[in-house]
């Protein structure tokens, strides 16, 4: 056996940020065992991020499309935190790969003594030829199209953004996939059965279908775009029918290095578009009837290269239901200088505002500053 440990820089092609196909990583370790070599490499970033918000919506540390306490609330606050910074393995053995990511928007902690904050897993999967198994982006989420934003994740609000386990097989530019099904606003508890914690008779029951997601891609001189269409079984709340949605997605390139994405998706995706803003089933207030919510969801964000190391990105994400009439959208703009090749700063202002149908008109604006170094 021949261990050879390495600290060399190598970019290695994982989805481990969003918006993202690659990013640097370090090999910190490489061995060959027969033919076969195993190599591990790390990676992540550090980012501290500075926000002030204020107006009628309450203070988050990154906008997703709810309504944070439920109602409107006076908000004057500035916020300090680093829970988006990550960090990320991995493994590759001939092959087959695993990655493992995890960032720290786990909970715990207060901003009184120790602002400790717990790790959550966000992407842990295997990759083998043309198979891929784990919890990863939803094969629904065209990440090509995600906006370069400060604020995490950019408008939530118009943009597919799931992450779950499932097993997605890709065939040339086709991807097939079945995830994990769960349907928001029945009230069960959407955790699945274990050993430890929840027990069986606690689990969603109705759940008997995977979701089905197939995709199209794209790829040329002039970008990349896809299409893709969600299949799902709605078996909750006295409901039994299908439901289905699709996305069409593209990152187009422009002059010099510069950039536009968008994303537009319609029907019936529920929990898989516009975070937070609605559940998938909800009662139709105006004859108390359980139904599946529609919602139509769209971003569009322009990137302008200033100079080498200078660019800025202009974005905005809406999206409208159609039974709760609920109507929320974020716009941004920011400038972001590399001060080195992994190290970057940069200012973000933007707004968030909510116009449901059963609520007065709220919105809070924001200011953003981010200091990033990747590895």
């Amino acid at each position: 056996m021949n261990n050879i440990f390495r600290k060399s820089i190598a970019t290695l092609a994982v989805v481990a940020g969003l918006g993202s196909s690659s990013v640097h990583a370090v090999e910190i370790f490489s061995a060959t065992v027969g033919n076969k070599t195993t190599t591990v490499a790390i990676g992540g970033y550090a980012k501290v991020d500075v926000r002030h918000v204020n107006g009628d919506i309450a203070y988050q540390d990154y906008w997703v499309a709810n309504l944070p306490g439920g109602q409107a609330t006076q908000t004057n606050k500035t916020g300090f935190n680093v829970r988006e910074s990550r960090l990320n393995f991995k493994i590759t053995r001939g092959d087959v790969s695993g990655f493992f990511e995890l960032d720290m928007y786990g909970g715990g902690g207060n901003e009184v003594i120790s602002n400790s904050s717990n790790p959550r897993l966000r992407l842990f999967y295997i990759e083998y030829k043309d198979w891929m198994i784990g919890q990863n982006w939803s094969t629904f989420m065209p990440l090509h199209a995600l906006p370069e934003a400060l604020d995490f994740g950019g408008p939530h609000v118009g943009e597919v953004f799931v992450r779950d386990v499932q097993i997605r097989y890709t065939y040339g530019n086709w991807q097939f996939a079945i995830e994990n099904p769960e349907t928001n606003g029945d009230g069960d508890t959407g955790t699945p059965a274990s050993a430890v914690g929840l027990s069986g008779d606690e689990a969603d029951p109705d759940e008997s279908v995977p979701d089905f997601v197939a995709r199209y891609n794209l790829s040329g001189d002039w970008g990349i775009a896809s299409a893709g269409l969600l299949v799902r079984k709605v078996d909750q709340g006295g409901l039994d029918e299908m439901a289905a949605a699709a996305n069409i997605a593209a990152k187009i390139k422009l002059s010099g290095k510069d950039d536009l994405r968008f994303q537009v998706s319609v029907g019936d995706p529920g929990r898989y578009v516009a975070a937070g803003m609605t559940p998938d089933i909800v009662t139709n207030p105006d004859n108390d009837q359980v139904e599946v919510e529609s919602t139509t969801a769209y971003t569009i964000a322009y990137r302008h290269f200033w100079t080498d190391t200078m660019r800025s990105t202009v974005f905005y994400g809406a999206a409208q239901t159609d039974i709760l009439e609920r109507d929320r959208s974020h716009w941004g703009v920011n400038i972001l200088e590399n001060i080195t090749e992994d190290f970057e700063v940069g200012l973000e202002l933007g707004n968030y505002a909510i116009d449901d149908e059963a609520l007065d008109a709220i919105d809070s604006n924001y200011l953003q500053f981010s200091a990033k170094m990747t590895f």
